[in-house]
């Protein structure tokens, strides 16, 4: 193993120099060297019919997007939002962006107003690109402002198009092919992504190219994708694993890979297995958790080679069940938007290992990690509970240097004088250099793949007419590994009821995302604090796992 994982560091920093390279240009990368009849993308609707874009149509359609972004004002430096589903026109939007130098702002389809708007001024994007379905969360109102600064392109066609919008096709029909690619090197940001903290807004965390060689090791070593796999990245790319490992990492390494217009359903999940006779695979465990709760008939899957999870810890049940239905195990892996992935049970064969129930691996090449004591900045002992830490000067994938105007929230994300960056998760190592996840050292509470800030939650319940007060926590949920219920603190004059609930619940799908409302709502005389007056959760997580089954109106 030693010498495969060293001939791995050598590979590591042929990608490093690569993606590090002052001349450096994204979209001739990712795109352009590409053969022209190579298959970019195989893009499967909700019957199952497909059309595949090649490298070739893809070069040329994202250089008449660039061209005509251009033409709108856009230049190297600009962020230009997405507010799309998995589509076509998307990949052409992201390439478009890439080629003309701007910075990509994702943003979640399930996100309301107010999160969306929150995003577009936070990153002050020139334009937001968005779905028919969408376009209605971007009409002015309570949250977007009348005359608002961005321009918004829409896939609508012209006769639903909002006042002021304009046609996705119409843009790209208006420029030629033949816009040069920008070449601005491996320290230009490419996208900027907001990840939810604990006790404020969400956090800005700008990309950078040189970002590319962490994701494309972990495509090759991680996944172990090869150049004759179909690949399938069930994880939506409004969030950092879709985006960085389904859609970049496609591209850093130009495998054939997959994107199913539809929503997640078992069904379609286990069809799509079968019939495109997909190779490589990786989706949240809440995923897999839903495909083994299926009763429905289930097709042979035959040419499946990996499989992969991501975003929450898996839980046993999945691989005694995923060898006779998947025929092969899942492999749990372990990263952050803020580094991409760290931690993997490695798919590729020179460091596969033996799984170890509840470990997400061993380090992913190019990055040295360790565990630190819960209070001192020493490394731990062998199997005892620390900190979650990266050695900075011995991996040269890092490129998280901070968050975006936010110095306070920058710093704590480091230790040692900056010899450190701290994931802010807990964990342990055993005896094998094998990982293992224990629990987040704040309140980030992580629901079928995705990370919620309770801040934002709480942010808006308190909006409701009739909430004083209120604090949010994780509860554990077998399908979606954790679930989100709310302790209100009523105002005077207003009651505990069912209706009250299922009200505040809708206050937050149509407020924040329809994703990410409690499932449970306890109503308190009053919340813990502590004697500055800051909410104590993990008083309420006490109290939640002493009493599980405690009444709350549902």
């Amino acid at each position: 193993m030693a010498v495969e994982y060293a001939s791995a560091l050598v590979r590591v920093q042929q990608l490093v120099d690569l993606y590090s390279a002052p001349d450096l240009s994204v979209a001739t990368q990712l795109c352009d060297r590409r053969p022209a009849g190579a298959v970019a993308y195989k893009v499967v609707s909700g019957d199952l019919t497909s059309v595949d874009l090649t490298y070739g149509e893809l070069r040329q359609r994202s250089e008449q997007f660039a061209a005509s972004l251009y033409d709108l004002g856009v230049r190297p430096g600009d962020c230009v939002a997405t507010l799309m589903g998995k589509s076509v026109e998307y990949l052409v939007a992201l390439m478009g962006i890439w080629r003309l130098g701007a910075v990509h702002v994702p943003i979640f389809t399930a996100f309301a107003p107010p999160a969306i708007a929150f995003r577009l001024r936070g990153s002050e994007a020139k334009i937001v690109i968005c779905d028919e379905s969408q376009q209605a969360k971007l009409a002015p109102g309570d949250d977007v402002p009348f005359g608002a600064p961005w321009q918004v392109i829409s896939t609508a066609p012209a006769e639903k198009l909002p006042l002021g919008a304009l046609k996705f096709s119409a843009v790209l029909d208006a420029s030629r092919p033949g816009f040069e690619a920008a070449a601005l090197g491996g320290d230009a940001p490419i996208i900027q992504i907001f990840t939810s903290g604990t006790t404020g807004t969400p956090k800005g965390v700008a990309v950078p190219a040189k970002a590319l060689a962490g994701f494309q090791v972990y495509a090759e070593y991680g996944l172990g994708l090869t150049k004759d796999d179909l690949y399938w990245c069930a994880a939506d790319p409004g969030w950092a694993y879709g985006l960085y490992f389904g859609i970049l990492g496609s591209f850093t390494t130009g495998v054939p890979s997959l994107l199913l217009q539809a929503n997640f359903d078992p069904a379609t999940t286990f069809a799509v297995l079968a019939k495109f006779a997909v190779t490589n695979f990786t989706a949240a465990p809440t995923v897999y958790r839903s495909l083994r709760a299926f009763a429905g008939p289930i097709p042979p899957i035959t040419k499946l080679r990996c499989a992969s999870s991501a975003g929450e810890p898996l839980t046993p049940e999945v691989n005694e069940w995923a060898g006779g239905v998947l025929g092969v195990a899942v492999h749990d892996h372990f990263g952050q938007t803020e580094a991409g992935m760290l931690f993997n049970n490695h798919h590729h064969p020179d460091l596969a290992c033996s799984l170890k129930p509840g470990s997400m691996g061993i380090p992913l090449p190019g990055w040295s990690a360790l565990i630190l004591k819960e209070r001192d900045d020493e490394p731990a002992e062998i199997g005892e509970l620390g900190r979650v830490a990266i050695e900075l000067k011995d991996s040269p994938l890092a490129w998280f240097s901070g968050y975006l105007n936010d110095s306070k929230k920058s710093a704590e994300k480091f230790a040692g004088n900056g010899r450190w960056y701290l994931t802010g998760d807990a964990g342990r190592r055993d005896q094998d250099g094998y990982y293992f996840f224990s629990s987040r050292d704040d309140d980030v509470i992580i629901m079928a793949g995705y990370r919620i800030g309770p801040f934002e939650i709480e942010s808006v319940i308190v909006t409701h007419p009739a909430v004083s007060e209120c604090a949010v926590i994780a509860v554990p949920d077998p399908t979606r590994g954790e679930v989100l219920e709310a302790y209100v603190v009523l105002k005077s004059g207003q009651a505990p009821s069912a209706e009250q609930t299922k009200d505040i619940q809708n206050w937050v799908k149509v407020r924040y995302a329809a994703h990410a409302y409690p499932r449970a709502i306890h109503y308190v005389g009053e919340l813990p604090k502590t004697a500055s007056g800051k909410i104590q959760r993990f008083v309420l997580r006490q109290e939640r796992r002493a009493q599980p089954s405690v009444a709350a109106v549902e």
